[in-house]
């Protein structure tokens, strides 16, 4: 029987997202993304919790992440759960899990507040390609982000 390792993730971006460049200048981008649930408490009121996601997207798909997201843009990740690890300057092992982006739509119409265009990139052989067609959801993620506190746990 074969596998599968796919994360799709609708939420908002905590932060702007920050890009950095390897060595042979390819484009990493990091994303923080939030995703909530609203449920009943046993005393029959409403509660939410918040998730909060480490996303990377290598290439021309992190330079469209830089260019067209910011904090507070509603955006569909889909990629590949991924754990990494590495050691610290002190010589301890340091684990990560993240999400590898494949594909980013942005979900956020033209001119709104969240900033982003509406249109899907994806990750294949190396180079993103942009569409400018908007995609609707039907998702409602029961929170009001705007209410959000600045003062993130990262």
């Amino acid at each position: 029987m074969s596998s599968l390792n796919k994360a799709m993730l609708i939420g908002r971006l905590g932060q702007d997202p920050e890009v950095r460049y390897t060595q042979s200048n390819t484009a990493v981008a990091t994303l923080s993304i939030a995703t909530s649930e609203r449920y009943k408490d046993s005393n029959g009121e409403y509660q939410e919790r918040t998730e909060w996601h480490r996303v990377v997207a290598w290439g021309r798909l992190a330079e469209i992440c830089q260019q067209y997201l910011k904090k507070g843009s509603q955006v569909y990740i889909e990629g590949p759960i991924q754990t990494r690890k590495w050691e610290d300057k002190e010589g301890q092992k340091r684990y990560t899990t993240e999400i590898k982006a494949l594909q980013m739509t942005m979900l956020d119409s033209k001119g709104s507040s969240g900033g982003g265009q509406g249109g899907e990139a994806s990750q294949g052989g190396g180079n993103a390609q942009s569409q400018s067609k908007p995609m609707s959801s039907n998702v409602e993620l029961g929170s009001n982000f705007d209410d959000m506190d600045d003062d993130l746990p990262f």
